[in-house]
């Protein structure tokens, strides 16, 4: 149907085009802009010629016919063979993304976390308290060089936004 009705279309624009081509010009076409009467502009009342009448038919049954054709299902297969290579090689879910755990660094892509692990664990190794006390830090002194951009020592650090 859909073949039918496209070798319709382009038969009907071809003939649309010899028709309109086959017509006498009225004259003055877009020159006539400058201070001429509306007669000239519009074109004036013409005889309605057998050309004439076989445009607006041809015009009509184009506008018909693009119509139907936009409403009719395509024969065959929807997709293309581009189309078809693309859904096989794209990923069928996206990969759920793992929240980071507290104080560990991001898992590595592909690692995947030890069979007693918690789901949300990551594969480096969290620190466990241990018997021996950990080893004593010393305060922070103005000699300390701080980072570009660190808030004062007693000032409360700026929330980040997120990346866009």
């Amino acid at each position: 149907m859909f073949a039918f009705l496209l070798t319709l279309l382009i038969l009907d624009a071809l003939l649309l085009s010899v028709v309109v081509l086959l017509q006498a010009g009225q004259g003055g076409g877009l020159a006539s802009l400058g201070g001429a009467t509306t007669d000239t502009v519009l074109g004036g009342r013409q005889a309605v010629t057998l050309l004439t009448k076989a445009t607006w038919w041809c015009g009509g049954i184009f506008l018909v016919l693009a119509l139907a054709l936009s409403l009719v299902p395509r024969g065959g297969n929807d997709a293309s063979g581009l189309q078809e290579r693309l859904r096989a090689t794209a990923p069928t879910a996206p990969a759920p993304s793992a929240p980071l755990p507290i104080g560990g660094a991001p898992a590595a892509p592909g690692a995947t976390p030890p069979a007693g692990a918690a789901p949300g664990a990551a594969s480096s190794p969290v620190p466990t308290p241990s018997a021996a006390p950990p080893a004593a830090t010393k305060p922070a002194g103005p000699a300390t060089a701080k980072p570009a951009g660190a808030a004062p020592s007693g000032a409360p650090a700026a929330p980040t936004q997120p990346k866009k």
